[in-house]
């Protein structure tokens, strides 16, 4: 592993807690000091670490240029998994001399493996798209995405999304606490009924749209509430330009990471 920050350092974990890899087959390249689970081992730079046959890159975009002048193409490994986002498979290729390469978007969940990973690959194998799923399955739902320049709206919606998923939390809370529920039992609230609600969606054989249609009776305070969200398609346009600024970034950084 390349650089284990908060995303890296959650894919490993819960890999390890799963039993998907073996501690002491992984080393890290980080130049900070990582918490790093028992039996992994550390490496300041690139050039201290061995040859590996599977590198997974999780540095930012930012930092592709500066892994690649510390020496990532003499690694030189069968797969390279890359999570650096808005940087294609071609760039990628190019500064690893890896003879396949997956790009994978996953989000923070993987953590507690409810996470979500999508993967594109230009050359992969059967077996290495076999060997790219089983390492992801642990940290929740992976999905091959066919076209890579869709891997940039994947990114804003599924690696994103927690961000933006927090962020309507922490507004249900406070939205709550502007009526007079105490702050903290808002919070609480919110959270609860977010993950259900969520694991209900999952769960349900009907869309999201029909389980709020469900909740909302005609004429009733759910229906009137949502009569505020669903004004001039308020909520889904002011989503789409959330995404649409994400997938924006994500396509300057990739632009970046060409030149």
């Amino acid at each position: 592993m390349i650089g284990c920050g908060n995303m890296g350092g959650a894919m490993l974990a819960r890999w390890i807690a799963a039993g998907t890899i073996d501690p002491a087959r992984v080393w890290v390249v980080d130049p900070g000091s990582p918490q790093l689970p028992e039996g992994v081992r550390l490496a300041a730079a690139i050039a201290d670490a061995p040859a590996a046959d599977a590198v997974l890159l999780a540095v930012k975009p930012q930092q592709l240029t500066a892994a690649r002048d510390g020496g990532l193409d003499r690694l030189a490994p069968h797969l390279l998994i890359s999570i650096l986002a808005g940087v294609d498979a071609a760039t990628l290729a190019g500064v690893s001399h890896a003879a396949h390469v997956v790009r994978a978007m996953p989000n923070l969940p993987v953590a507690i493996g409810q996470g979500v990973v999508g993967l594109y690959s230009a050359t992969a194998t059967d077996a290495i798209r076999a060997t790219a799923t089983a390492l992801m399955t642990p940290l929740g739902l992976a999905e091959w995405i066919a076209d890579e320049t869709l891997f940039d709206a994947v990114t804003a919606l599924s690696g994103s999304g927690p961000g933006f998923t927090y962020r309507f939390i922490d507004a249900l809370a406070q939205a709550g606490a502007a009526l007079g529920l105490d702050a903290d039992q808002a919070l609480r609230l919110a959270r609860a009924t977010v993950a259900g609600s969520a694991a209900l969606a999952q769960a349900s054989p009907d869309t999201p749209a029909t389980l709020a249609d469900r909740v909302a009776s005609p004429g009733g305070s759910t229906r009137e509430g949502l009569n505020i969200l669903d004004r001039d398609d308020a909520l889904r346009r002011l989503l789409v330009e959330t995404l649409a600024a994400a997938e924006r970034r994500n396509a300057e950084l990739a632009a970046a990471a060409r030149a």
